[in-house]
């Protein structure tokens, strides 16, 4: 098995310097899927080749460090998870399997060799026992580790499910599907409830919020689709991005999200108003596999077909409140830079953000509303 790179450090032969954030690890094969730790600062990471890898990562510069990788996966891995307490790390492959390993020394604990009947997509831990996989069929199910077996099975969606979400009480879980529709089962009732209306394009990405309120939805064709709570069965509004799609998103805070494009520019979203803020960072025309969020919100990891991880430095975006007023500004201009490695950025990124914010086009309502 190849092994990848510590990190693409600067030369030696002088102190090590604190970083704003940590330099980027480097892979010798396309990383497909990224997490992060929800407590330590660890990142997991599965590439084409079917590896796994485990890293320590520090603002530190050299200090990037590989702690274990794994080979067991015959086929490309699609999706890792870490478990919320932070001691297993769930991943899934193009070989139909899914394996438990321990965080700490990287040891398959579990294994589910055929899984589903279709290539796995994405994985979703529900609590420390209960997790969902998805499959490029449009196959969902939901295990139960304690049992050793799924405990729910359903083929709703006509076209791969690529991405899962569930509600703070692990009640209601949500899948995205390449079908353009989303998915909502009943966790603890064990059954199907409901599918959305078929978007345009593919659905790819789906986050909770406005406190779980909205659910937000990116797709192949560069929009984001809003859905209320309480109402999955057709979108409350949408808004398209000046971007060729919506690869991955990632929520930062309760109203702002960043997406991952085709075009290798990661974007800062607010929604309801919808504002694209800005550029957070890029992976200069490489397209972006996945986004993964540090514990606390200040730091984002990026994976894109450049065969390397880049962090990014969000904590702005948590301090920005976006309101209804939009000052007019000229359509087709470059994307402001939210962080200092993003391209074009300057020292004073954030001046004026609230009232130069990029507008962009949307349909239906621009405001919260009651919520």
């Amino acid at each position: 098995m190849a092994a990848p790179g510590e990190g693409c450090s600067e030369p030696a032969g002088r102190e090590p310097r604190l970083r704003d954030t940590p330099e980027d690890i480097c892979f010798e094969a396309t990383a497909n899927a990224i997490a992060l730790h929800p407590a330590r600062p660890l990142l997991a990471a599965g590439d084409v080749d079917g590896d796994v890898y485990l890293y320590s990562y520090s603002c530190t510069e050299g200090e990037n460090r590989q702690l274990w990788s794994s080979g067991h996966h015959l086929k490309s891995c699609r999706d890792v998870a870490f478990s919320q307490d932070g001691q297993k790390l769930f991943t899934v492959s193009k070989d139909k399997s899914v394996h438990v390993l321990t965080v700490e020394e990287g040891r398959l604990e579990t294994r589910f060799p055929k899984a589903h009947g279709s290539a796995l997509n994405c994985v979703l831990p529900i609590d420390n026992h209960i997790f969902a996989t998805g499959d490029d069929g449009g196959a969902l199910k939901v295990w139960d580790l304690r049992k050793g077996d799924a405990i729910l099975e359903a083929r709703q969606q006509e076209e791969y499910i690529s991405a899962m979400a569930v509600d703070g009480n692990g009640k209601i879980l949500l899948t995205a599907s390449g079908d353009g529709t989303l998915g909502v089962f009943n966790v603890k009732r064990r059954r199907f409830e409901l599918l959305s209306e078929p978007q345009n394009g593919d659905l790819t990405s789906v986050v909770l919020l406005k406190r779980g309120k909205k659910v937000a939805c990116g797709s192949s064709e560069g929009t984001i689709y809003l859905f209320n709570w309480d109402g999955f069965g057709a979108a409350s509004d949408r808004f398209a991005l000046r971007a060729e799609s919506v690869d991955c998103m990632v929520p930062i805070t309760d109203s702002i999200v960043c997406v991952g494009s085709l075009d290798g520019v990661i974007r800062a979203v607010n929604v309801l108003p919808n504002r694209v803020l800005g550029c957070v960072g890029q992976h200069l025309g490489e397209p972006v596999e996945q986004l993964a969020v540090a514990p606390g919100g200040q730091l984002l990891a990026s994976c894109a077909h450049d065969q390397k991880v880049k962090f990014w430095d969000v904590s702005a975006l948590r301090g920005l409140v976006v309101d209804d007023y939009r000052k007019k500004k000229k359509k087709g201009g470059p994307l402001r830079a939210l962080s200092s490695k993003a391209a074009g950025s300057r020292e004073d990124f954030f001046a004026d953000l609230r009232d130069e914010a990029e507008p962009e086009a949307a349909a239906g309502s621009d405001s919260d509303g009651s919520d």
